[in-house]
């Protein structure tokens, strides 16, 4: 472990006022994740301010619940009325919910954020500021079998130390007792779960958590292990192709009740870790601290195959791990449930010993939750065992922990799922008209998007763009050349890496050419089959061959052409070459239907606005095809459909959107025409 570097800037801080000087020592400390990680930690300060009757009087300003240490503004830390919270120092019992409604009534301002559990304890200390971190090294001292015998060698007289409580009305009496009754403490250790400083200055206290976050630092010897083997660990391809085959079959045994999306990590501690012939054991001992089980679970899943080099063999062993993690989780929940309806039981967090680490959640932005808490999990099992034999806390107390009905209350808070939440979608073409529409579409509904395409510039800007107004689900850009067989298995390489899987595919990429049959050259014609019929099977047999491996169902949307069912004069080559792509449709229909992939189809005509298909030479010809000039071209379409009205991007990605959601969960092998009624094009 590395040592923390005091970050305070006297010239920054000079001339803030308490709340400010609050919001700026909270950012030092959430800038470093070795002492605060996703959302943890907690800090304050005790100042005087004026209520809505104005009369001056002392408050707490707390941290708010879930917000971000890292980007504190003042805003976040709300005030308590301290006459409200300090008589309770002396109360006998209190249990969460009382204490929360307590806290909630003593709110200055009644409709600021709620305060965090851990209020009282900042309430019941007596120095003006008190910070809190889950800082690592500290975990690393307390999570071991000479745990307290450590921490009083390393600290001596200078900090208390408080045995393993869950945070609530207790912890925070048993703190802010020790504080009183000791002057001359620093702060606390609270084992199993982190470091506690105070001081009346916050220059002072921030200056004391770096000092004691570093004293721990070098409490702790060096590393216990490392890869064993030349032989245990695979080289980086042999890694990369085996994770994105397994991905799938991964995604599939952990979605089977609800889909997951999943992100796969090699990095260096991961690979050493996974390697190590203790890690199981180590990791059977429980979550570093009370605030990762929420995020990472109590245990890992373990795959551990007898050759990590066979995907065979690693799939089976991925079955048997899981059936191993529901045991154990079922039996634990089943020996401490008190009457708590059980959680999802699935594990967030997935070990492969050979291969590294998956973790999984409903969406790609917090799968990476889980994957950063157990970087930190790492790095503390590795310093906690250069001491004696890691442990955690008991079982009872990771049950109450994560059933704990305080975090249970916040998951009925959560607003309802998107339409196509958990899911991963690719869509082909995505930097034209089309795919553009399609792909801003399917995010907006919640999709995980990946906008494929061989035009790299516009792929990524529109990957980027989605990602800004969709941070849960941000999008991915690949390059595809839907010709080329290993372009394509690349993609799909890529997409099971970054997102587990797919769930469904939108193939849209085509190409338009006009001509004359007796003037078509044979190269043109071939190139048109290549991407307009070709190039669909390609991408089609890659995203059946994955989602049949997930064993989820899936939904394959074709974007075909109204000339599918009503060919152009001079549109031979593709006419022709897009019908071929509606009967491979149908035929996927017919082959994947057994395992709940549907195959349907779209049948657009004429989207003009910012189409890469009307290309001004596509134009021209087109327009000669139809004995008008090629500024009559977007009118001629227009005027000649039922409706008169003019078919958009928007139009077809609607309906892409309900062929590809449960709304059309009972239609396979259909083509929805979205061409203004064109009654030469009526399906038939």
């Amino acid at each position: 472990m590395q040592p923390i570097v005091n970050l305070w800037n006297d010239s920054e801080a000079a001339a803030l006022g308490d709340v400010d000087i609050l919001a700026y020592v909270s950012r030092l400390l959430g800038a470093d994740p070795s002492l605060v990680v996703w959302g943890g930690g907690n800090t304050s300060i005790k100042t005087s301010e004026t209520d809505f009757r104005g009369r001056h009087v002392a408050v707490l300003r707390v941290k708010g619940s879930g917000s971000d240490l890292k980007a504190a503004k003042p805003a976040d830390f709300p005030a308590v009325f301290m006459d409200d919270l300090l008589p309770l120092l002396n109360r006998g019992a209190m249990n969460d919910e009382e204490m929360v409604s307590w806290v909630n009534h003593s709110l200055l301002e009644p409709n600021s954020p709620r305060p965090s559990i851990e209020t009282l304890l900042h309430a019941f200390v007596p120095a003006k500021c008190v910070l809190h971190s889950h800082a690592d090294a500290i975990v690393a001292l307390t999570n071991n079998e000479r745990g307290e015998e450590v921490i009083r060698e390393v600290f001596g007289e200078d900090l208390g130390v408080i045995p393993y409580i869950r945070p609530g009305f207790r912890m925070s009496q048993m703190v802010g007792e020790a504080a009183r009754k000791n002057p001359a403490l620093k702060g606390v250790v609270l084992m199993n779960h982190g470091l506690v400083t105070w001081h009346d200055d916050p220059r002072e206290a921030y200056a004391l958590h770096v000092e004691m976050a570093n004293r721990a630092v070098a409490g702790i010897r060096h590393p216990a292990f490392s890869i064993q083997t030349p032989e245990s660990v695979l080289d980086a391809e042999c890694r990369m192709q085996n994770a994105a085959s397994l991905a799938p079959t991964l995604r599939g045994l952990l979605g089977a009740d609800k889909r997951v999306v999943m992100r796969y990590d090699d990095s260096e501690d991961v690979l050493r870790f996974v390697n190590w012939d203790r890690a199981p054991e180590a990791t059977r001992k429980g979550a570093a601290t009370p605030d990762h089980i929420l995020s990472s679970k109590r245990r890992p899943m373990w795959v551990i195959a007898d050759n990590p080099a066979d995907i065979e063999s690693l799939r089976t062993a991925a079955r048997e791990g899981l059936e191993d993690w529901h045991r154990d989780y079922r039996q634990w929940y089943e020996t401490f449930n008190s009457g708590e309806e059980m959680l999802p039981p699935y594990p967030r967090v997935i070990l492969v010993k050979g291969l590294g680490m998956f973790t999984a959640w409903d969406n790609s932005a917090r799968a990476v939750i889980p994957a950063d808490i157990y970087h930190h999990t790492i790095s503390i099992i590795e310093a906690a065992e250069s001491i004696a034999p890691y442990r955690s806390q008991s079982d009872a107390d990771a049950f109450a922990s994560e059933y704990w009905p305080l975090e249970l209350y916040k998951l009925t808070l959560a607003p309802p799922e998107k339409e196509l939440a958990r899911r991963v979608a690719l869509v082909t073409g995505a930097a034209g008209a089309i795919g553009a529409g399609i792909a801003r579409k399917f995010a907006a509904a919640g999709a995980h998007v990946i906008c494929a395409d061989l035009d790299l510039p516009k792929a990524p800007s529109l990957a980027s763009d989605i990602t800004a107004a969709n941070k849960a689900n941000p999008a991915l850009a690949v390059e595809m050349d839907v010709t080329s067989e290993p372009s394509v298995q690349a993609a799909f390489r890529q997409i099971a890496l970054a997102y587990g899987g797919i769930d469904i595919l939108v193939s849209n990429a085509g190409i338009a050419h006009s001509c004359p049959i007796d003037c078509l050259e044979l190269a043109d014609w071939q190139r048109s089959l290549d991407v307009n019929a070709t190039g669909h099977f390609l991408v089609a047999r890659e995203a059946l061959r994955m989602m049949k491996q997930q064993g989820t169902g899936g939904s394959l949307v074709f974007i075909a052409t109204k000339n599918v069912t009503s060919p152009g004069k001079d549109f031979a080559a593709y006419s022709a070459a897009k019908s071929a792509e509606a009967q491979l449709a149908k035929v996927l229909a017919l082959e994947a239907g057994p395992f709940g992939i549907r195959s349907n189809m779209v049948n657009p005509d004429a989207v003009f606005e910012g189409s890469g298909l009307w290309s001004d030479e596509v134009r021209e010809q087109r327009a000669k095809a139809q004995g008008i000039r090629p500024e009559e071209i977007e009118e001629f379409y227009r005027k000649r459909n039922i409706l008169q009205a003019n078919v958009t991007a928007e139009d077809v990605a609607e309906a892409a959107l309900f062929l590809a959601s449960d709304r059309s969960a009972k239609t396979t092998g259909a083509m929805i025409p979205v061409d203004g009624g064109i009654k030469d094009a009526f399906p038939r």
